[in-house]
């Protein structure tokens, strides 16, 4: 052991330990046999030629270049957090190779673009001043991003909102919503940084209890209302409710005031009572959730047959291109999960919860132990960013909430929400790094 190790409370304190890359190489290699299994046992089942295997080369390659770069700019990185997102990512690309080969190449390109974006954070200043500096800068301009996608967005598959701008070759678009993840996240890290120590203490009492004083909240609701207002102009209702969710959690964080949990959870539900009577796709889709069967054949088709498809599967699922998930509509993108249930079975899904699971932890975990108020929420939002949008997508699929059209985080189909969360894996891993560091 050449760093010293602290002895606290009878345990070495890791933190103090540097991470070993044997550790992070071993699930690698676990995760690559894991993959690489699934994809032949994809070629088998459909008589595919053996040169179709050369997603998981890409998929090897990064990840062996990933640990490489990561062992050398970051050697004291969380040990568990590239190879989990690694393992989800070419989980995904089995998925999406299964049920639209003809997208393959798509997703494994953007895999490269997503882990090229990670090792680029990398190598970006540890202190991440430049986030917490420029905060108005990068909402400002995530806003005019998202603007020009009312003025000139597309969808690429003709129909529905248009989500996306073409960026200039291919058939390759991006969403600028999946960017304002990130950067909403970064903006109320820095400004709930900047004023919590006055949120806590200059109050005002709400019956019984004391709430942050509205000279303080009444900038970042602003910023926050003119987000979520773009949004619903999209019918992008899924991210809206996702920027809430958080919204609200870091508000918890910084304030330590619960009654505004309860007053965001009253908001949420008056505003989709709003949205309910105002939107047909929150209507339909609410619709369709409180009573599936007796549109079974139209309008809840695609929710019944997700049902179906999670039954079908049960505990070790029917194997790789042994079931009928297709028949589900958009499969590969909104209903990933349903897929994986069906061909892999509850084994499947437990697994695909429990690694996300582990993600969010490590990421709470890092928020816990740093000292330093803009990197411990800046850790918590990114991390509940994640969380929120699997369980939204995740409940969705089960009929455990409405369907709100997210994507699960490194596993569906989708260039936009793959790099985000690589970004966030990034951002998370260089937070990881040295808590010390001061911001």
């Amino acid at each position: 052991m050449t760093d010293r190790a602290v002895l606290r409370t009878g345990e070495f304190d890791l933190e103090d330990m540097p991470a070993s890359p044997w550790r992070e190489a071993a699930l690698l290699a676990l995760a690559g046999l894991i993959i690489l299994v699934n994809h032949v046992a994809l070629v088998v089942a459909r008589d595919r030629p053996w040169t179709s295997l050369w997603p998981v080369g890409v998929w090897a390659g990064c990840a062996v270049v990933g640990h490489a770069v990561l062992n050398r700019r970051l050697p004291r990185r969380d040990p568990l957090l590239f190879p989990l997102a690694m393992f989800l990512t070419g989980w995904g690309l089995n998925l999406v190779d299964r049920l639209v080969p003809s997208y393959a190449d798509r997703q494994t390109l953007w895999l490269v673009v997503g882990v090229a974006a990670l090792l680029a954070v990398s190598f970006l200043p540890r202190d991440l001043r430049w986030l917490s500096r420029y905060r108005y800068t990068w909402l400002i301009g995530g806003l005019a991003l998202l603007g020009i996608t009312i003025l000139i967005g597309e969808n690429p598959s003709s129909t529905g909102p248009r989500l996306w701008l073409w960026l200039g070759f291919g058939r390759v678009y991006y969403q600028p919503s999946e960017l304002l993840k990130i950067v909403l996240v970064v903006f109320l890290a820095s400004f709930f940084a900047d004023h919590q120590r006055y949120m806590r203490t200059d109050t005002i009492r709400v019956w019984r209890w004391r709430v942050p004083s509205p000279a303080f909240l009444a900038p970042v609701l602003l910023m926050w209302g003119v987000c979520m207002v773009v949004l619903v102009w999209q019918r992008d209702l899924g991210t809206a409710t996702l920027f809430f969710v958080v919204f609200m959690f870091m508000l918890y964080l910084t304030s330590g005031q619960a009654l505004l949990l309860v007053g965001g959870a009253v908001l949420l539900l008056a505003a989709a009572a709003a949205a309910y009577t105002q939107f047909d796709v929150v209507t339909l889709r609410v619709d369709v959730w409180a009573d599936p069967w007796s549109t079974a054949d139209s309008d809840a088709y695609q929710i019944v047959q997700s049902l179906m498809a999670v039954a079908a599967g049960g505990v070790f699922g029917q194997g790789i291109a042994q079931g009928q998930p297709t028949i589900i509509p958009v499969v590969h993108s909104d209903f990933a999960f349903a897929a994986v249930a069906e061909e892999w079975g509850l084994v499947g899904t437990i697994t695909i919860v429990a690694t996300l699971a582990v993600i969010v932890v490590r990421g709470l975990s890092i928020a816990a132990r740093t000292r330093f108020v803009f990197r411990s929420l800046l850790a918590s939002g990114l991390s509940m960013m994640l969380a929120v949008q699997s369980l939204l997508i995740m409940g969705g699929v089960l009929r455990i909430v409405p369907l709100t059209g997210v994507t699960l985080p490194f596993v569906s189909y989708g260039g936009s929400s793959l790099l985000t969360s690589f970004v966030i894996a990034g951002l998370l891993l260089v937070l990881s790094t040295d808590e010390r560091m001061p911001v």
